[in-house]
């Protein structure tokens, strides 16, 4: 016997499903968090049965936790930095903080239901916050502070701890981002493009952690 929810639905391949339900239930996780979230909940807005959800996860967990795999895969959170490979190993300051931010942004305004979704998971206290913690926040500071200590013996940043450093600078996008997200969906505190805060973000960043050195010499040119 066919079932009438899922006879409603076109047919899709495994990927396919699996990727719907997947982008489903961030939503509602996003929207509800994960307590707050069942499967029959996501089969629902997904138009099938609760036995589908299952047939591609074992449980609940396995589907919350699934989606951090799925956001790696597709929005490039394996390698945030490479977009500005070329820009680091040219040590392109201003290219490397302005790709970055911008790259970031981006993939904020098109992906709000996940920024949500972390937000819940480390209100929630949920494996999904460490997981996300321990695959990408670590390695990126750990990327990111490297490159400003080299940038420091170079002396084309003045002495200041590279994890302060970077703290400010992802302190600047996060914050944009979040007013933009839960706050100021308006903008009416301040209006201005990615591209426009990417630039901004940067120089305010470098124009504090330049050398004097390099600041003339930036100024001399």
């Amino acid at each position: 016997m066919v079932n009438s929810t899922e006879s409603t639905v076109p047919r899709m391949a495994g990927d396919e499903r699996r990727k719907q339900l997947l982008e489903v239930a961030m939503h509602l996780f996003s929207k509800n968090g994960f307590t707050g979230t069942t499967t029959k909940n996501v089969a629902e807005m997904a138009g099938v049965s609760e036995a589908m959800v299952f047939k591609h996860f074992a449980n609940k967990d396995e589907l919350y936790t699934a989606i951090l795999d799925h956001k790696a895969c597709s929005q490039g959170l394996e390698n945030p930095f490479a977009d500005v490979a070329e820009e680091l190993e040219a040590k392109n300051d201003f290219g490397v903080f302005s790709g970055i931010a911008l790259n970031a942004l981006n993939h904020h305004d098109e992906d709000r239901d996940f920024m949500r979704l972390l937000l819940h998971a480390a209100l929630e206290n949920h494996e999904l916050s460490r997981m996300f913690f321990e695959s990408f926040v670590k390695g990126f500071y750990e990327f990111l502070g490297n490159y400003i200590s080299r940038r420091q013996k170079d002396g084309a940043f003045r002495e200041a701890n590279p994890q302060v450093v970077v703290r400010a600078f992802v302190g600047m996008i996060i914050h944009h981002s979040l007013n933009k997200t839960l706050w100021d969906t308006g903008n009416t505190i301040l209006k201005i493009s990615n591209e426009d805060a990417a630039r901004e973000f940067s120089n305010i960043l470098l124009k504090g952690i330049l050398s004097p050195a390099e600041q003339a010499e930036q100024n001399g040119n």
